[in-house]
Formats: C-alpha cells, structure tokens, sequence
C-alpha cells in the first residue's frame, strides 16, 4: 500500500475529493475528541463518517493515505508527563448489525472450535486508563494517549477517585489493568450546577466532564467531581496466570477492585444477540452512559491464538446501538437569554421517553438551525439523545405538517427587557446589546472588573451576584459608587468585616487607572473582546474616536467585519448605552490610549506564543510585544509571522515548523526590541 498522495491523480477526482475532506474532517474531530474533550459532533455522527471513510479505501486501496484515521488507535497525547506503555491500549473494532456480530461469533467458533465462550460486556462511556501495582502498590496511572507508544501520567489523579485500589490486600509481583473512567449522571449534573451558579462553561456531556477532569492539575478538583472507574481488563501480569478473564475478574474483586458490573457468559451466537440487546434495554436504568456492547472471548490462550492488527485485537468487537429516535409534536418554542446575553430557542414538545428518561425539551440553538430544519409550531419533529443523554431534534416530518402551519422566526428584541438585539460576528448568535439587561447584569459586571477589563483584585463573583441581588448595582458604572455605600455594605457584610471592604473599595478606585483599551473591552459590546479592544485603539486615539466613527471607518480596521462593525456602531448609539458611558468618563477613567510607550519595531507582526518562556508570563510576553505595535495571536496559521516558543512547547511549534513559520526564543524576541 502506497500512502503518497500523488497517487489520487489516477482515481475519481471526486471520490479522491471526498476522501481527503473525510480524512481532514475525521482528524479534526478526533483531536477535539482525545486532546481538548469538546467533541463537536455526536458519537454516532463520527462513526457515520468512519464508515464511509473505510468503505472508500475497502473500494479504493489505491488511494490510501497514512494520514487515514484507519491507522491510528487513538490519539497523541499533548498534556502533562508522558509514559511509555508497556502494553498496547488498543481500539476495538465497531460493529452496528446484528449480521456484523453473527460474522464475528462464526468466524471465532470456526477458527477456535464449537465450545468457544464468549463475554458480552457493557462499553462504559468514558476515558481509558491503566493502572500498574507492583507488589500490590499502585505505582502509575496513565491514559491511553496514542494507544500504542505513550500516554499521559495522572497517577495523582487517579488516587483521588474512590473506586481506584491504591493497596491491593492479595498482591502479586505486578499487575496491569485496564479500565474507563466515567461520571454518573448525578456526578455531572452536580458540576454542570456548580459551573452555572459560577458563571461558568458547562460539559457537553458526562464523557467531557471525566476526561478534561482527569487531566486536571489540581487534584482537589478531580476529587471534588466524583470520578468514578471500571476495570475491564487484565493487560500483564508477574507472579499469577489466569487461565480466563472472569479468573481476573474474581481476583480484581477479592482485592476490592471495582469491574464491569454486567457481563453474560455465552457461547452461541443467539445468546450473544439476547445478551447485547438485553444490555441495551438496560440503558436508561444505569446510572451512568454506555454506548455499546463488547463481545470479547473468554478464554486468553484463545485470544493469544487470535492476536491483534495493528489497531484492534482480533478477539473481540464493540456493537454501537443506534441512537433511539422517537416522534413528537412541537407545541411552542421559547427564547431564553443566557449569561452573556445570547438567545437561545428552545423547542417545547409533548413528552415522550428516550433511553429511559422523560423529555419534552431540546435546544434549537439559533435562527439558522430553525431555518435548515423548516420548523414551525404544530409540526411533528424527530427527537433523538446525543451521547445518550442530550435531547436534540434531528427533523420534521413534512408528512404530518398542520394546516395553517407558519415557519418561527425568533423575535428581534430581548425577552427580558425588550431591547433589539444584535448579531455576533461570524456566527448565526443573536445577543441582547443593553448593558443593564436584568437578565445578564451580573455576567456584564463579573466582565466588567476581571482581569482582562478592569482587573479589581479581590472583586469576586459571589460578591458580584450578591451586590446585584441586592440591588447596590444596577449597572457596570455603579462598581464606583459603592464608595458612597461603605456604612451600608459594612451593616450589610457584603465584603466581610471593615479591613476587607475598604481594600476592595481601594481596589476599585486604582481600577480607573486602567488603560483605555481594557475599559473598551470591559463595556461588553458584542465582538469585542480583549484583543479587538486592543485593535480598535490602534486606529483610533480614544474610545470617544470610535463611539463618533462610521462603518466605513471601523471595517477598514483589521479583523473588524461589518457584523462587528454594525453591533459597535449600534452599541454606541444606544441612549443607555452612552448615558451609562458618561458615567465612567465622569468617574475619570481613561478614554484616550497611552502613545507614551508604544514602539513599531513589531509593526505588521502577527506572534504567536507557545510554552513557559524563561523570565517573562505570557501575559508579559503579550504587553511587551503589543507595546512594539506587534500583534498577539492564539493559533499558528499561515498568515502568522514568527512563533515566540518556551519550553514545553506543543502542537503550536510542530504546525509552525510544519508551514515554515520563523520560530524565536526569549531572549530573540528581546533582541529585536534593543
């Protein structure tokens, strides 16, 4: 098989056109899957595109590219201390018909014998880990990383989680063993609750939720999140043999080991299927997601005989249940304002029950989705659960469509106070733009004064969110007259006791101090962040030069867009908005940008900063390099002019010497600044 690419010239350019998005799509994901734990498709979508991807190189071998997902286990650790495996943590194969697992049961049977056993087992949803005692201590955790080379060390981790046997009572020389970390559906809602009473992003599913915990650096928080573990392999052992997997398991548990709580012994391929479906009906009564059911052989001389390929062992299968669908009528559909003041629609429908759970509600997410699914109230929509627990509407059933029937636009004011809303650069987001909306004010505030705004040390969120509920801020320019409250939060305990209040009202007042750019950035105007701030006072002197400029004006500045345009052209116009802004120019804080210190020797420059540097933060690192007219960017593209790298540098510095882009040092980049 030839993996060069040059190859492609002789097939379908079509089919060659498909495979190479399918490749570029499926790496994509996977990445966002094993490294950054924020899938952004479904389970089932994935395995959609896996398919199709395996069905073109079964077709076309010719075209067969190394870059195929179809050669990789997992995926290449990035975080933390890296750990050779010592056995492979290999995939399984994925099936998704009963025709699949029949071909699998009699290929097995025929090449082993008619008294072959098998386990059928469920597939916990979750991270894979392996743990390592020697002697009966536990010596190391690690994850799957790559599957095959390496994994990350997260041993202090893994002793945090209640099921993990840090002592075993009836060691053995050494013993590896394989298992899925998870989160019970309580243990998510629980964090997911924390996170939105915090103003915090929420896990997508329980699966995120475990994975970016493990990884944790903290290990309070881990803790803190309820992890749970279920061992399902044996890998390697010294001092004990076993002649088959439930020997391993009864040994796991006499150890007080936590494994797979259902597993069915069966030998024929009809008690295989029962089992499978049986563990499938069970789905909505666990505790915890599955998304599948693994068949595995019994015996482990038999699985030696089988062996493995280079990704899957040859002795056992994962069968994937399709994602349950049922149909519903939709009765309204309501507008919601988040913390940040987007819009979210969320369709109302008559309950009905998925994976065991009751649901009658399913986010539509924005105009753009309504517009693709055609919806409308009355319609009979297509209900399914993403990762088993999220509900979602796939589709509408135009054969059912009422009579009378309208297509929902979503109103243009916000739901809770009525002001027009806005739309957000480069997506389909619509946001309400009032800087005293009731229904973001402590969100607004919380901005307001973090430490890409203002930076008020000691002005915390729960302080915020009391101060609002109280009714001292109505507003983000109130932050300055809390000053004029001092007796009222004192017989109030707001702060605490006197030495802590007049720290934070100290705080405040330093706060005015703060540079134009980081006031611009803390005003909350849709697309306009820190590093959009900082480019608007490029090109103008102050904040009053960009509230009197017209489109043409703000467009011409780099990386402002007409949406973006438009929402600070809007925001700037609005009564509220500007009495709210006469407010903080009153208090005296800075409307015009600092030219005292502003260099251009890193004028045009675009740096992008990987790693720990040496004497500098990389917030300092930032300072420096803007302060020479440079500009800070977050991901290494083409477009990037030079790469600032420290140690421990990581995919960054692999894309930018891969596209050729300058890489420089510390003590470089002060070099050019001489």
């Amino acid at each position: 098989m030839d993996g060069q690419l040059s190859l492609f010239d002789n097939n379908d350019d079509q089919i060659v056109s498909e495979y190479k998005e399918l490749i570029k799509t499926l790496n994509y994901h996977c990445e966002r899957y094993y490294n950054d734990d924020e899938p952004e498709i479904s389970d089932a979508e994935y395995d959609a595109l896996n398919r199709r991807l395996k069905q073109i190189e079964k077709e076309n071998p010719s075209i067969v590219s190394k870059d195929s997902p179809s050669f990789r286990v997992g995926w290449k650790a990035e975080k933390g201390v890296l750990v050779k495996h010592n056995v492979p943590m290999l995939s399984l194969q994925d099936v998704f018909s009963r025709e699949e697992v029949d071909e699998f049961v009699d290929s097995t049977r025929e090449a082993l014998g008619p008294d072959t056993e098998f386990l059928v087992e469920t597939k916990i949803d979750g991270l894979s880990m392996a743990l390592r005692y020697e002697n009966g201590d536990l010596t190391l955790a690690v994850t799957r990383g790559d599957g095959i080379n390496e994994g990350e060390d997260v041993t202090m981790n893994a002793k945090v989680i209640k099921d993990v046997v840090k002592k075993m009572p009836y060691p053995v020389d050494y013993i590896e063993i394989r298992g899925e970390v998870y989160m019970t559906r309580e243990a998510f809602d629980k964090v997911n609750q924390k996170a939105e009473e915090e103003g915090k992003k929420t896990f997508a599913n329980p699966r995120n939720c475990a994975a970016g915990t493990l990884r944790q650096i903290d290990t309070r928080i881990t803790k803190d999140r309820d992890l749970s573990l279920f061992i399902f392999n044996v890998q390697e052992t010294r001092g004990v043999t076993f002649n088959t997997h439930l020997e391993g398991y009864e040994y796991l548990k006499k150890n007080g080991v936590t494994v797979i709580d259902h597993h069915y012994l069966c030998k024929t391929k009809d008690e295989v299927w029962d089992a499978i479906q049986k563990i499938g009906n069970m789905r909505g009564e666990l505790p915890y997601d599955i998304d599948g059911a693994v068949v595995k052989l019994n015996s482990i001389k038999d699985r030696e005989k089988l062996g493995n390929t280079i990704k899957v062992p040859r002795w056992a299968i994962a069968y994937k249940y399709p994602p349950e669908e049922k149909e519903s009528r939709l009765i309204d559909i309501e507008t919601g304002l988040g913390r940040t003041g987007r819009i979210t629609p969320v369709a109302v429908f008559e309950p009905i029950t998925l994976c065991g759970t009751t649901v009658q509600r399913a986010t539509l997410h924005n105009q753009d989705f309504i517009d693709d699914l055609d919806l409308g109230i009355g319609d009979t929509v297509v209900v399914y659960k993403s990762g088993e627990i999220i509900p979602k509407i796939k589709s509408v059933n135009k054969a059912k469509r009422p009579s009378g029937w309208v297509k929902y636009h979503l109103p243009d004011v916000c739901p809770v106070c009525g002001h027009k809303l806005s739309r957000e650069e480069n997506t389909a987001d619509y946001k309400c733009t009032n800087i005293s909306c009731k229904g973001q004010l402590a969100f607004r505030i919380i901005n307001f004064v973090s430490r890409d705004c203002l930076d008020i040390k000691g002005f915390g969120e729960e302080y915020i969110r009391d101060l609002v509920e109280r009714g001292y801020l109505s507003n983000i320019a109130d932050v300055f007259e809390l000053k004029n409250m001092r007796d009222k939060l004192l017989e109030d305990k707001i702060f605490g006791l006197e030495k802590n209040t007049d720290k934070i009202l100290s705080q405040i007042e330093v706060a005015k101090d703060a540079p134009a750019e980081k006031v611009l950035a803390g005003l909350g105007i849709p697309n306009v962040g820190k590093a959009t701030a900082k480019e608007l006072l490029r090109s103008f002197d102050s904040i009053d030069d960009i509230m009197g400029a017209s489109i043409e004006d703000l467009t011409a500045v780099g990386d402002i867009g007409e949406i973006s345009a438009l929402a600070i052209k809007s925001f700037f116009e609005d009564e509220e908005n500007r009495k709210i802004i006469d407010k903080l120019r009153q208090e005296g804080l800075n409307f015009v940008k600092d030219k005292s210190e502003l260099g251009d020797k890193l004028q045009g420059l675009s740096i992008c900063i990987t790693g720990t540097l040496p004497t500098m933060s990389r917030d300092e690192a930032s300072a420096l390099i803007e302060k020479n007219g440079g500009k800070v960017v977050s991901s290494v593209s083409k477009k990037t002019s030079m790469l600032l790298e420290g140690e421990a540098a990581g995919s960054k510095a692999v894309k930018a010497r891969e596209l050729g882009i300058r890489i420089i040092t510390e003590s470089e980049l002060l070099s050019m600044l001489e």
